[in-house]
C-alpha cells in the first residue's frame, strides 16, 4: 500500500562513486545539503516524474534512490476515505474511518488560536496514522458572498482573523511531519464557473483583503505547500500565474515550498514550467467526478515538459527549482524517519472536536418569549415535560456530500442523539422537512405531497410539546454548502421558512438551530425568540449542541462573517452580475476592499447579525479604555488597556475585539478594520484587563503607486467592543 523506507540503509551500496552513506540519507545534515545531493544523483526522467501525479492522490518519489512516493489526501476537516488509484470511486476499505472535525467556519467562530493549534495537530495525527504526507487544507479564501458553496471550508470574511487562526493550525499539523497545503491560492471566492472565471481587482483589494492569510501562512506559519486555485487572475490561470506565484509568493514572500495544482488546475505546459507550478495533480478531470483517457505521461509537466526542456524552449533551471522544492517537501514528510506514528478516532481527538464545537456555536438571539417573560435558553429541564426536536438536520449525516470535504466517520453524534442523551424520553422527533440525497451536481426534487405531510406532522406534534428545537439550515447537497457550484438562493431551502412560521404559530417556545457554513436570509427572525448558529460540527457535534443548549457550556462563539438582511446588502451583489458571478468569462471585484463588515460600516447598511457578534448566558461590562500615549511615533507603539467584568451569574468567555479606523485619509478606507482580539474566561464578578498593542503596521494601507504598504500621519480611532457593531469604547490617537 504505502511507501516504506526500510530499504534506504541499503541504497548506498547500489550507488557507485558516492560515499558509503549518501548525504541525502543523512538526517543530521542540513536540509539544503541533502536536497542538493539528491538532485545531483537524479536523471532527467526521474526529475520530471516528481513533477506530476502517478495516481489520483499520489506523486512519484525516486525508487532507484529510495526516495518514497508522496501521498496526499483531501482534508479540510478530516482525512478523506481512500480513493481508487486511477478513478474517483471509493476504494471501500474497512480501516479508513476517521474523526470528522468541525468545518473551518466553525473553527473561525471560536476566535481561539489555541483551538486552531489543537485542530491542526489532531488532523495531523490522523493523517499520520493513515500514512498521508500532505493534507490538502486548510482553506483561507475570503468569504465575499454568502452564495459561495465552499465558504464552509474557509475562515470567514476578515483577513486578520483568518491570518491569526491559520498559523497555529499549520504549526500543529506540521509538527507531526505532515504538510499543510493552504488553499486555494488565490481569489477562488466562488464555485460557479470556477474553472475559467477571470478575476479582475485592484492591487489594494488583492493585498489588503485576499492575500494576507496566505502571506501569514508562508511568513509566519512556514507552510510547506500551497494549492493553486482553479480560476484565472488577470488573464492567467492561478495554478501557473506569474504575478501570484513567481512575483508575490516566491519572490516577495520567500516561499520555499511546493505549489500544487488543484486537481485539474493546470492548462498550459510553458506557463506551468515558467510561472511557478511545482506539482501537477488531477489533470484532464474536473477534480471531483470526471475521468479522462489521458495517461500521466500526457500531463503538462510530463512528456510535453520534457520536450520543451530538451529543445531549449524552457530552461533546465525551471525543472531543478521544482525538484528542489519537491525534495524539500519529501524529506520533511514521507522520508522523515523521526516523525511519530499518529492515531485516529481517539478519545483525545473526539475531545478536541467537542471543545472546538463548544466554543464555535454562536448564540445569535435569545429574547424573552413574551414581554417581561423568561428566555428559552439555556433550556431549564424542570420547565418542560416534553421537548420536540424537529428537522432533517437533527439526524442527517452532515459529513456526507459537499465534494472533496466528504468524510467517512467512525462515530457520529447527531443533534437528536445529543438531546436524547440529556433529556431522555422527554424528547420526541419529527422530521419536518426532507432534503434529499447528498449529491454534488444534482438536486433531488421532493414531491409537494411529501413536503406538506412532513410539515403537518411536525406542526401537530409542536402544538402538544412544551418546547420545540428545530435543527435546520443547509447541508452538503448541490446548490448548498457544496463544491462545484454555488447556492442559488439566499433563503433557507426545502420550505423551511414555512415550517418555522407554521410551528411558531402554534408554539411560541421555539428555538431554531441553523447548521450551515453560510449566512442565510431570515424573514422569520422577528417571530423566533431564540436562534443559534450551530455550523457543521462533525463527529461530536450533537454533544456540543446539547452542551450549549442546556447551559452545560456557556456559548462563546462569534460570527466570522456578517449576516446581511438581504442579498443585495452584500457588497459583491451591489454592482450587478459583473461583480458576482461575472459574465461567465470575466468577473470584476467592484466591491474592492469593502468586503463584509467593511461594506456594511462604510455604506451604513445594517446587517441582520454583524461580524464578531455572539451572545452569552452571562453579561460582560467593559470599563474605560486607557491608552499609554496620545501620539504614536513611526517606530513606537501605544498600549490600550480595557477592563472587562463578568457581571452575570455564570462563568463565560468573551472575545474582546480591537478595530482601528483612519479618521481622514487620502484614499478610500473602511470605517474600521479588525486589528486585534483576545478571548478571555471570566468567573461571575471577575474582572480581567485586556491589553492591545498598536504599532504603525496596524495603520497601513496598500499604496498602489508605491506598490508597498503606507501609513499616513493624522488622527486615528481605536474601537474596542464585543462585535463590529457593539463598540463599547473608543480611543483617539495621532500618528506623528
Amino acid at each position: 500500500m504505502k511507501h516504506t523506507i526500510f530499504a534506504m540503509a541499503c541504497v548506498a551500496a547500489s550507488l557507485p562513486a558516492f560515499a558509503s552513506q549518501p548525504a541525502y540519507l543523512n538526517e543530521s545534515l542540513p536540509l539544503e545539503e541533502r536536497v542538493e545531493d539528491a538532485l545531483a544523483r537524479m536523471t532527467l526522467d526521474e526529475k520530471i516524474a516528481m513533477c506530476h501525479a502517478e495516481g489520483k492522490f499520489a506523486a512519484a518519489g525516486v525508487p532507484r534512490l529510495g526516495i518514497p512516493d508522496l501521498w496526499t489526501s483531501d482534508g479540510p476537516h478530516g482525512v478523506r476515505a481512500e480513493i481508487n488509484w486511477n478513478d474517483w470511486g471509493y476504494a471501500n476499505h474497512t480501516n479508513d474511518s476517521i474523526t470528522a472535525f468541525p468545518a473551518l467556519t466553525a473553527l473561525a467562530a471560536t476566535w481561539n488560536p489555541q483551538l486552531s493549534f489543537d485542530y491542526g495537530n489532531a488532523i495531523g495525527e490522523e493523517a499520520l496514522y493513515r500514512e498521508k504526507d500532505v493534507m490538502l487544507g486548510p482553506g483561507v479564501n475570503i468569504y465575499r458572498t454568502p452564495l459561495n458553496g465552499r465558504n464552509f471550508e474557509y475562515m470567514g470574511e476578515d483577513p486578520y482573523l483568518a491570518s491569526v487562526l491559520v498559523v497555529p493550525y499549520i504549526k500543529g499539523m506540521q509538527q507531526n511531519g505532515v504538510a499543510a497545503c493552504v488553499k486555494h491560492y488565490a481569489l477562488n471566492n466562488q464555485e460557479k464557473w470556477r474553472g475559467h472565471i477571470d478575476v479582475e481587482l485592484s492591487d489594494r483589494a488583492l493585498h489588503e483583503i485576499y492575500l494576507p492569510a496566505f502571506k501569514a501562512a508562508v511568513t509566519e506559519g512556514d507552510v510547506w505547500s500551497i494549492m493553486g486555485a482553479y480560476n484565472k487572475v488577470r488573464g492567467q490561470h492561478a495554478c501557473h500565474n506569474e504575478l501570484l506565484l513567481n512575483d508575490i509568493l516566491k519572490k516577495d514572500w520567500g516561499f520555499e515550498g511546493v505549489v500544487v495544482t488543484d486537481w485539474g488546475g493546470a492548462h498550459d505546459t510553458k506557463e506551468a514550467a515558467l510561472y511557478g507550478l511545482d506539482l501537477e495533480m488531477g489533470s484532464f478531470t474536473n477534480g471531483l467526478t470526471s475521468e479522462s483517457d489521458f495517461g500521466y505521461n500526457d500531463y503538462y509537466l510530463a512528456d510535453p515538459y520534457k520536450k520543451m526542456l530538451e529543445s531549449g524552449e524552457v530552461p533546465m533551471s525551471t525543472l531543478d527549482d521544482k525538484v528542489r522544492r519537491l525534495l524539500r517537501l519529501n524529506f520533511r514528510t514521507a522520508m522523515n524517519r523521526n516523525k511519530p506514528f499518529g492515531s485516529v478516532a481517539s478519545p483525545e481527538h473526539y475531545a478536541v472536536a467537542e471543545n472546538i464545537g463548544d466554543e464555535a456555536i454562536v448564540l445569535l438571539k435569545n429574547a424573552p418569549v413574551t414581554k417581561g417573560g423568561s428566555r428559552l435558553l439555556p433550556i431549564d429541564d424542570s420547565k418542560y415535560g416534553s421537548i420536540l426536536v424537529v428537522g432533517d438536520n437533527a439526524v442527517r449525516m452532515l459529513n456526507k456530500g459537499g465534494g472533496s470535504s466528504e468524510l467517512k466517520v467512525k462515530d457520529m453524534v447527531s443533534p437528536l442523539d445529543g438531546m436524547r442523551a440529556l433529556y431522555g424520553d422527554k424528547v420526541k422527533f419529527a422530521q419536518g422537512y426532507k432534503a434529499g440525497k447528498p449529491m454534488y451536481n444534482h438536486v433531488e426534487e421532493i414531491p409537494q405531497t411529501v413536503v406538506d405531510s412532513l410539515r403537518e406532522e411536525a406542526v401537530a406534534m409542536a402544538r402538544e410539546a412544551d418546547l420545540v428545537v428545530l435543527f435546520g439550515g443547509l447541508n452538503k447537497n448541490a446548490e448548498q454548502d457544496c463544491e462545484a457550484d454555488d447556492r442559488t438562493i439566499y433563503g433557507l431551502p426545502f420550505s423551511q421558512p414555512e415550517l418555522i412560521e407554521s410551528i411558531q404559530a402554534v408554539n411560541p417556545n421555539l428555538v431554531v438551530v441553523l447548521l450551515s457554513g453560510n449566512a442565510v436570509e431570515m424573514p422569520w427572525e422577528s417571530k423566533v425568540p431564540a436562534i443559534v448558529e450551530g455550523w457543521y460540527l462533525g463527529s461530536m457535534g450533537g454533544n456540543s449542541l446539547a452542551n450549549v443548549l442546556s447551559g452545560k457550556v456557556n456559548p462563546s462563539g462569534k460570527l466570522p462573517f456578517s449576516f446581511p438582511v438581504k442579498l443585495e446588502d452584500c457588497g459583491a451583489h451591489s454592482f450587478g452580475e459583473i461583480c458576482y458571478p461575472g459574465d461567465s468569462i470575466t468577473e470584476k471585484y467592484l466591491d474592492d476592499i469593502l468586503v463584509g463588515y467593511r461594506w456594511h460600516d462604510t455604506k451604513k447598511i445594517a446587517p441582520k447579525y454583524s461580524f464578531g457578534h455572539g451572545l452569552s448566558y452571562t453579561d460582560f461590562r467593559y470599563g474605560k479604555a486607557e491608552a499609554s500615549a496620545k501620539e504614536l511615533a513611526a517606530d513606537g507603539e501605544i498600549l490600550i488597556n480595557v477592563p472587562v467584568t463578568n457581571v452575570g451569574d455564570r462563568k463565560g468567555k468573551e472575545t474582546v475585539q480591537l478595530y482601528i479606523g483612519d479618521d481622514k485619509s487620502s484614499v478610500m478606507r473602511p470605517v474600521k478594520e479588525l486589528k486585534g482580539f483576545e478571548k478571555i474566561a471570566l468567573a461571575p464578578g471577575e474582572t480581567k484587563n485586556v491589553t492591545f498593542t498598536i504599532d504603525i503596521d496596524d495603520l497601513k494601507f496598500y499604496d498602489e503607486t508605491l506598490k508597498d504598504w503606507k501609513a499616513e500621519p493624522g488622527r486615528f480611532t481605536a474601537y474596542i467592543g464585543s462585535s463590529s457593531t457593539d463598540i463599547r469604547c473608543k480611543v483617539p490617537f495621532t500618528l506623528k
